[in-house]
């Protein structure tokens, strides 16, 4: 099986162009592929599939197996995939995934995608359909228990659900690798979730760090930084366009309140083509 390695800002997958290649067991091989001793090492798999309903279908799997509604630096990969591998020649294309048809604006330098601008849809604020326990319509800056300790959330699902927390500290401080789990893991939240720790930096700045569930502490999370956004403009932090500064890099995230749909711009890059066997 023939597979190409990317990344955007750090958050790396293993994609693989199904127009060419079958796979029978995506869950299994994302398990083997992630392993990051004994596999190629990645975040996931991602797979490029033919759509009848867009251009492309983007079938992912976290690194536990787990499948992906939605990957915001994934499917900036996977445009870059398709543009420089010949698979399309245009610049505006559409992409099919379970959280539904998502539509991007390449930007090309020398024959190769250098940016990728997503149209990330509105956010999902109905905790219900984040899906997350909560009173009321909306959970803005709604307390949690997490292990003896109560924090405050901001729910948001961009295709998948996130709970964004403000932290005071520099958040390369954070244990993650301890409150992480608990909050994936938490009653609260029926499908798991993906937790951004979040310190605002000034009103058009903030910096995160991002367990995700099903694959632990990332470098990126692009869907994490448009839950963030949200979640800063609703608690009044900042404005509606910021820069938002994750291990890996930095993304333009915009949530445009009249269309109210969010922008995220940011890079992907190839990290190398290889072959899988057994």
């Amino acid at each position: 099986m023939k597979f190409t390695k990317m990344q955007g800002l750090g958050n790396d997958y293993v994609y693989v162009n199904c127009f060419r290649e079958k796979i029978d067991d995506p869950s299994a091989l994302a398990v083997k592929l992630s392993d990051r001793h004994f596999g190629v090492g990645s975040d996931g798999l991602i797979m490029i599939n033919p759509s009848d309903k867009a251009d492309f279908e983007m079938e992912m799997y976290n690194a536990d197996g787990s499948r992906g509604e939605m990957c915001g630096n994934g499917i900036r990969c996977v445009a870059k995939y398709v543009y420089d591998y010949g698979l399309t020649d245009k610049t505006q294309i559409s992409v099919e995934t379970l959280a539904g048809i998502k539509y991007l604006d390449l930007t090309v330098e020398n024959g190769k995608v250098k940016l990728v601008k997503v149209d990330m849809g509105k956010p999902e604020l109905d905790p219900a359909r984040i899906p997350v326990i909560a009173e009321g319509d909306r959970a803005v800056n709604e307390p949690i228990l997490v292990d003896g300790k109560e924090y405050h959330m901001t729910c948001v699902s961009m295709g998948n659900p996130h709970a964004v927390v403000y932290v005071d500290c520099n958040v390369n401080e954070l244990p993650l690798e301890m409150i992480g789990p608990k909050f994936e893991n938490h009653e609260r939240f029926p499908n798991r979730v993906n937790t951004e720790f979040v310190r605002v930096l000034d009103r058009n700045t903030v910096e995160m760090r991002v367990w995700e569930r099903g694959s632990g502490e990332t470098l990126a999370c692009g869907t994490g930084a448009c839950a963030v956004t949200v979640s800063c403009i609703l608690n009044g932090l900042t404005e509606d366009e910021i820069t938002v500064k994750l291990l890996g890099g930095d993304l333009q995230i915009r949530w445009d309140r009249e269309k109210d749909t969010v922008y995220m711009t940011g890079p992907a890059e190839v990290v190398f083509d290889g072959e899988w066997g057994e």
